[in-house]
């Protein structure tokens, strides 16, 4: 399967940098081959189109991301540690990866509607775990009981956008990742049941 040759990822690494560099519009196919050290015919060896690779960026590096952020809450006892650990990890995660900050607050939503649906696919994983932490603290009592977990979900993940979207504006000049329990605390006395 190409998915598990170093090329693909290579070629994966390459298009972040190629892409939040240049723009994903400017971004020719053979800017990312020169990125990656391959020959203009290598990437077609593993990817359609330049929308493909795109598409390939986003699953692979937030299949990544879903994974490290499940892992991380998995350890957790609380629906309040869980949600401080989803928060911490989505600003850690993407703070450690500038140039895929770039792509993902910047570069994709200038992507085309079909696009933009595939991408939808990918993110619904993420919204699940949100959604399995409001759940866990409904159920636990910490939450408010009627608390309605698809507008907390849309407040939870509107809240971790902006402030990415917002630090990528601002050129990534403060610890992004610094203010990540107090978004924490303030998310959490919206939710609370006390």
């Amino acid at each position: 399967m190409k998915k598990n040759k170093p090329k693909y990822h290579q070629i994966i690494d390459a298009a972040v940098v190629a892409i939040a560099e240049n723009g994903y519009h400017q971004t020719q196919v053979s800017k990312i081959a020169r990125q990656a050290g391959v020959a203009d015919g290598t990437i077609y060896l593993y990817f359609k189109n330049k929308e493909d690779i795109l598409i390939s960026l986003f699953q692979e590096k937030m299949g990544t991301f879903v994974t490290r952020t499940a892992e991380s809450i998995e350890a957790k006892q609380t629906a309040a540690e869980q949600l401080e650990s989803l928060v911490q990890n989505h600003f850690t995660l993407l703070t450690e990866d500038p140039h895929l900050a770039v792509v993902t607050q910047l570069e994709l939503r200038q992507s085309n509607k079909e696009l933009r649906l595939k991408i939808n696919e990918v993110l619904k994983d993420y919204l699940l775990l949100i959604d399995q932490i409001l759940k866990t603290g409904i159920e636990s009592g910490e939450f408010n009981q009627g608390l309605n977990v698809r507008l907390a979900r849309q407040m939870i993940f509107g809240t971790l956008d902006e402030m990415v979207t917002t630090w990528v504006m601002n050129d990534q000049k403060y610890n992004l990742a610094a203010s990540s329990q107090e978004v924490t605390n303030m998310l959490l006395r919206g939710f609370s049941s006390k």
